[in-house]
């Protein structure tokens, strides 16, 4: 018999981590790609909703770090949204800190904690009260369409070799290390 699998039987906590444990082994995997490649082609002017994998990243980075602002607000107001990085690899390393930070405070929720409504006041849509697991799902469809992104981006300047890095390929071999039939 093949194994099963089943998020349902979770509680919304345990959900809300696996999506963002998720999100950090996905990050992890296409920043390890992207560092394997030639520096000057991560800066080079792309076509894109951003102008490059550069910019891309520090959107990315960016907007990860604003969602978990609003659920940590004491640790997160410190740092700027909009930082100078010196480097894409700078901008790489941040992103991975952040996605770490996202799950160690996702982690720290219970199932009241989700449910909870958190004040977002959000650019050019205005202020309003969202649910910690609205805020934690919105953050990874928005990584998640962006690391897409990247990989067309990539695949624009010759990079052919993307690693998977959908949700099913992590819940079912890499987390479940489920065998195949």
């Amino acid at each position: 018999m093949l194994p099963t699998t089943s998020t349902l039987a979770s509680g919304l906590s345990e959900q809300m981590s696996d999506f963002v444990a998720y999100n950090l082994w996905a990050n992890t995997r296409l920043l390890e790609w992207l560092q394997s490649k030639p520096a000057q082609l991560l800066d080079a002017p792309i076509a894109s909703s951003f102008a490059g994998i550069r910019a891309t990243l520090i959107h990315i980075h960016n907007v990860e770090r604003q969602w978990l602002s609003y659920l940590q607000p004491a640790i997160m107001a410190d740092k700027r949204a909009s930082q100078a990085f010196a480097s894409t690899a700078e901008i790489m390393q941040e992103l991975l800190q952040v996605s770490e930070a996202f799950l160690q405070q996702t982690d720290s929720f219970s199932e009241e904690d989700m449910l909870r409504d958190r004040f977002c006041s959000i650019p050019y849509v205005g202020d309003h009260m969202i649910k910690t697991c609205d805020i934690i799902q919105h953050m990874i469809n928005h990584s998640t369409y962006h690391r897409g992104q990247l990989i067309t981006i990539g695949h624009h300047l010759g990079f052919t070799d993307a690693p998977m890095s959908d949700y099913m390929f992590y819940h079912l071999v890499v987390k479940r290390r489920c065998v195949t039939a």
